[in-house]
């Protein structure tokens, strides 16, 4: 029988990512080292804490360089507890940081072997980013933490550790809400994975967690900054939204319509027996389904990913949001491996990076059922 560690150094993509997470983190090293840190929003990160750790509570009076505290009380918590660790010194803070992306690289990694899509040498591309790199050691954005939280209840998501994931969504939401854009995905999985009972006690779970430069620059600016525009994309983002659910993740279960009609008539019946009603909704086991691992990763990085494409506004920490999906998403494109390639390394070696999304990423017909033409994202909603 073959030892444990034979086994581990017989498995190519696992003895490649060990690799890949020695090599980042000595680029990671030298980055800190030699590459000057970049003073965007740590000062204001800083006078926010220095604020609210001297007993201020209200909002409006937690005040930065950057204007007001704009984000919510977990990126305070967060904060706080890196001010009291590094003492708020940048390089201090450069090396949690740094431990941050490495952590966060792990996560990733488990969860593109746990779903096995992408060959071993393709995982390179989730540490090719020079933007990534400035996002986490260089510029210290709470996106880092946010999507280090996401990515890691995802991965609960992939052991059907429902409750648990969602109580670390609702932790990356409270650092910063763009994780939201998961959102809608999530919950899909959840009435997919769950009963009533238990959909409602994860969420729950959650709401206490809780308790406790541009995407459309090319767009003129009266238009960009108009109701009218804003309106558009959220429509457009629901109904993109509404055509993958129902074309794509819904496909077995004869499609959106047909889903919800089959969760209401369960609900339905249950509510006719108030006893088995209860027991259903207190139930212990309130997983009734086991759901296929890439089905969970695939829904969650779309549902994101179209968010992405419907948001307004996109900033250069914000490239965070979806970098690590990336290399997944076009592996499930039927596009050649060698085109797939190029379009990362293009962007990820920053040539591309301040290109808007919409110019670059190919909407592939896998993704997208209802005719997207190549080479655009300007697909008809």
């Amino acid at each position: 029988m073959d030892s444990p560690i034979h086994k581990i150094f017989g498995n190519r993509k696992l003895v490649f990512a060990f690799a890949l997470i020695f090599v980042d983190a000595f680029l990671i090293s030298g980055i800190i080292t030699f590459i000057p840190y970049t003073k965007i929003d740590w000062d204001a990160y800083m006078s926010q804490v220095k604020g609210f750790l001297d007993g201020e509570r209200d909002y409006s009076n937690l005040k930065g360089d950057t204007g007001p505290l704009v984000y919510p009380a977990g990126f305070l918590y967060v904060y706080s507890a890196i001010q009291y660790i590094t003492g708020g010194q940048v390089y201090s803070a450069q090396i949690l940081f740094g431990i941050l992306y490495i952590v966060n690289l792990v996560i990733v990694l488990f969860i593109y072997l746990k779903t096995d899509l992408l060959p071993w040498w393709a995982l390179s591309l989730l540490s090719l980013s020079k933007r990534v790199h400035s996002i986490f050691v260089l510029r210290l954005f709470n996106d880092c933490f946010a999507v280090t939280f996401l990515h890691a209840a995802l991965a609960s998501l992939l052991f059907q550790k429902w409750h648990l994931g969602l109580i670390i969504f609702s932790v990356a939401v409270s650092i910063k809400m763009n994780v939201l854009l998961y959102a809608p995905s999530l919950l899909l999985l959840m009435l997919k994975a769950m009963n009533i009972g238990g959909v409602i006690s994860a969420l729950a779970g959650a709401a206490l967690v809780q308790v406790m430069s541009v995407n459309f620059k090319f767009v003129p600016e009266p238009i960009f900054v108009s109701k009218a525009f804003a309106v558009s994309l959220l429509v457009a983002h629901l109904v993109l939204l509404a055509a993958f659910a129902h074309y794509r993740w819904l496909k077995n279960e004869g499609g959106l319509l047909n889903f919800l009609h089959s969760r209401f008539v369960s609900m339905k019946l249950g509510a006719t027996g108030s006893s088995s009603f209860f027991k259903e909704l207190y139930s212990y086991n309130s997983t009734h389904k086991i759901l296929n691992e890439e089905h969970i990763v695939t829904t969650m990085f779309v549902g994101n990913f179209i968010g992405i494409l419907c948001a307004r506004s996109l900033h250069y920490q914000f490239y965070s949001w979806y970098f690590f999906s990336l290399p997944y998403l076009l592996w499930k494109t039927p596009f050649p491996t060698f085109f797939r390639y190029i379009n990362l390394i293009c962007r990820s070696g920053a040539l591309l990076e301040h290109i808007p999304l919409k110019h670059i990423f190919i909407c592939p017909a896998s993704l997208y059922p209802l005719g997207c033409t190549m080479g655009s994202l300007d697909c008809p909603s």
